[in-house]
């Protein structure tokens, strides 16, 4: 046998791994983006969608499947976030808000997709947004 063409055997399943997880990434983004967009520009139905009929159902199975794509992109974003927070807490000498801001972007914002998020009806929020009670109070002039 070859050694050339047993090469050219292991590294096709190699390529063909990128491929799929080319691919899932794709349908990922597609999901997240262009999905419920479209999805909420329907009408709102006369009927009770809250459980019970076939509709809810394939927006429940589409949430399950779009969370399993989505919700391990969101992991590593957050999880990369926290190391980079860390890393810039320690890097600027303990400057709290500098590690704040990246930690409030990469760990909060929706981790779970459901119905209503591909209904339009909730932003899917993969940046996280500052709580506004979190904000820090304006700096006082000392009494003279």
């Amino acid at each position: 046998m070859n050694l050339n063409s047993s090469s050219s055997i292991i590294s096709l399943p190699v390529s063909s791994w990128f491929k799929a997880i080319a691919i899932a990434l794709v349908l990922t983004l597609w999901t997240v983006t262009v999905a419920p967009p479209a999805w909420s520009e329907e009408t709102a139905p006369t009927s009770s969608s809250e459980g019970g009929n076939a509709s809810s159902a394939g927006m429940g199975a589409l949430a399950g499947l779009s969370t399993i794509l989505y919700l391990p992109l969101k992991a590593a974003f957050a999880i990369g976030g926290g190391i980079v927070g860390g890393l810039a807490y320690a890097f600027s000498g303990g400057n709290e808000n500098a590690a704040k801001s990246i930690w409030t972007t990469s760990l909060y914002g929706t981790y779970f997709i459901t119905p209503d998020h591909l209904r339009g009806d909730k932003p899917i929020r993969f940046l996280g947004v500052a709580d506004t009670n979190d904000a820090p109070a304006p700096a006082t002039e000392p009494v003279r």
